[in-house]
């Protein structure tokens, strides 16, 4: 059984910022568990055609690590590359165990520190965990009657088959949301016919998308230059929020309408302008940003399925649709998302007193600054519940966690403590604020059921709020919100 001072769990941005700031404190001693053969997380595991970020890529980027990328949005490519740069240049390999599939995290309490259990790689014991396996690493596929009698080729676009040959086949996307807006166009020219099955419209606005010349790529290995492009675009973005929570009104108009446009310059046919036409507030979903989706949909050889003809059930030689038409098909690709509220951690976390955190979250997932609960010390939660952010990087908030967790991590060393635990009523005065500001934002009133909900109806994924007061709130780092021991 190996001990190290610290384990994190995934290697993806959240686990290299994580390993990035342990050091910055002076810990050494940590190792990354990676539970597939190959290091980085969300973007080297979805290749699917047409993957890319929606958010500018001199935002979606570590701050301490800047970047000269090629275009404003990267594609999958460049961030796996920019992935692999970061891992180089900070020995982040050397530290990490791949293979090591977490299937249990136990807290012991006689000696204060945990036991974390994995497949492939044996046991390893740690004074402080930090989970950052992320929120879209656990896809789900709707149980679709007769889904297993399919006999043609089906996956998940989080497992995408690259050696499948599209090339005139006849295939279904089943679902509508941002990897399937990004899958369509790149694969339409290609494949025979294409059936999208859609049971949710989402509202699309377009891609502003720039190639950066060789000039603009040397300027933004000037570091001064990068970091007030990432200033400005971080600020137009945070604008945002003024009409997820504050302003339907500049909802409307600075959003909505443009949307609106988008649809009627892009489709000429009044049923799929009607199909495509949200009936819930843009933002109450995740607003998906393309130029193409649309064009890919009135091609003649993609016909989209609203939700009135949707799937009645799958057999042996395709789908038969609500309205009774039999689609014999070649392949059937899942675009159906992630468990990315009640499965934000998709192992069994045993703490204090034999309680886990499944039992913690029975009624909704809940967390100190999403981060952080009663009954598990020294666990640390990236990306955990209410920490999404729906207008600006991820990124930006996954560093927002770790000031706070630097700072309990640093405190507890510094108090020459085993550990560290929030207070149950810190987290509660906490969860109880975040739910009472979220009734005020567009996700929880805009007239929609997203995966931002838990099953309970709470919106989960997102804070409501701008990303610099959760900022302001990790910093602010608060010793009597905590138990040392």
């Amino acid at each position: 059984m190996q001990y190290h001072t610290a384990l994190i769990i995934g290697s993806g941005f959240g686990g290299q910022a994580a390993a990035v700031n342990l050091r910055r404190i002076g810990i050494e001693d940590f190792l990354i568990l990676e539970r597939r053969p190959w290091m980085g997380g969300t973007w080297s595991q979805n290749s699917y055609p047409g993957a890319a970020v929606d958010v500018q890529s001199p935002l979606y980027s570590l701050s301490f690590e800047p970047y000269p990328w090629t275009q404003m949005f990267a594609e999958q490519h460049e961030l796996v590359e920019y992935t692999n740069h970061v891992l180089a240049k900070h020995g982040l390999r050397d530290k990490t165990r791949l293979n090591a599939n977490v299937t249990q995290v136990q807290w012991d309490e006689s000696r204060q520190l945990w036991q974390v259990h994995t497949a492939g790689a044996g046991t390893f014991e740690a004074k402080y965990v930090i989970n950052a396996s992320g929120p879209l690493s656990t896809p789900v596929i709707p149980n679709f009657k007769g889904r297993d009698t399919f006999q043609g080729r089906s996956f998940h676009t989080n497992a995408w088959d690259h050696g499948y040959d599209l090339k005139g086949k006849r295939v279904a996307i089943v679902g509508s949301g941002a990897s399937a807006a990004q899958v369509i166009p790149a694969i339409a020219p290609e494949v025979g016919q294409l059936h999208v099955f859609q049971r949710t419209p989402h509202w699309v606005l377009p891609r502003p998308d720039h190639v950066f010349s060789r000039f603009e790529r040397a300027l933004l290995k000037n570091r001064v230059i990068y970091k007030l492009l990432r200033t400005a675009i971080y600020w137009g973005l945070e604008s945002r929020v003024i009409g997820f929570k504050y302003s339907k009104t500049m909802l409307n108009v600075v959003a909505q309408r443009v949307a609106l446009k988008h649809i009627e310059r892009q489709i000429a046919d009044p049923k799929i302008r009607a199909a495509v036409t949200p009936d819930y507030t843009i933002g109450c979903k995740r607003i998906i940003l393309s130029s193409t989706l649309y064009p890919a949909l009135c091609r003649p050889n993609v016909q989209l399925h609203p939700k009135d003809d949707g799937i009645a059930e799958i057999n042996e030689k395709g789908i038969l649709t609500a309205t009774g038409q039999q689609i014999d098909l070649d392949l059937i690709v899942y675009s159906t998302g992630y468990d990315a509220t009640d499965g934000v951690i998709s192992y069994p976390v045993v703490g204090k007193g034999g309680k886990s955190v499944q039992d913690f979250w029975a009624a909704y997932p809940r967390a100190y600054l999403g981060t952080t609960m009663p009954g598990f010390p020294n666990l640390f939660v990236v990306t955990g519940p209410n920490t999404g952010i729906g207008h600006t990087s991820a990124i930006f908030v996954i560093e927002a966690q770790m000031e706070y967790i630097r700072r309990a991590i640093a405190a507890t060393e510094k108090h020459g403590a085993k550990a560290i635990e929030v207070k149950a009523e810190a987290e509660a005065d906490y969860t109880a604020m975040i739910h009472r500001e979220m009734k005020q934002t567009v996700w929880q009133a805009g007239g929609c059921r997203s995966w931002y909900q838990s099953k309970s109806g709470h919106v989960i994924a997102m804070f409501p709020g701008f990303s610099f007061t959760f900022r302001q709130l990790a910093k602010a780092f608060k010793p009597a919100h905590h138990r040392f021991s």
